[in-house]
């Protein structure tokens, strides 16, 4: 990624935030952040949905109180 130019979205008057180039700058002299950070979305968010299991759930579940202070 270094030496890469890095072209950001028109419309906003060709102003890059101190951080916005800070960070920029971080990402492309540690590239191996990114694939830290595509492997922990990974482990936390792309899981198999078990359908089943999620209707098992709904039904076990106990429905709320209609006014939870009874």
């Amino acid at each position: 990624m270094q030496g890469k130019e890095i072209r950001y979205r028109p419309g906003h008057g060709g102003y890059v935030s101190e951080f916005t180039r800070f960070i920029d700058g971080f990402l492309a002299a540690h590239p191996e952040v990114g694939a830290s950070q595509r492997h922990g979305w990974y482990i936390y968010w792309d899981h198999n949905v078990d359908l089943a299991e999620e209707e098992l759930a709904r039904r076990d579940s106990v429905p709320p109180k209609p006014y939870s202070y009874d």
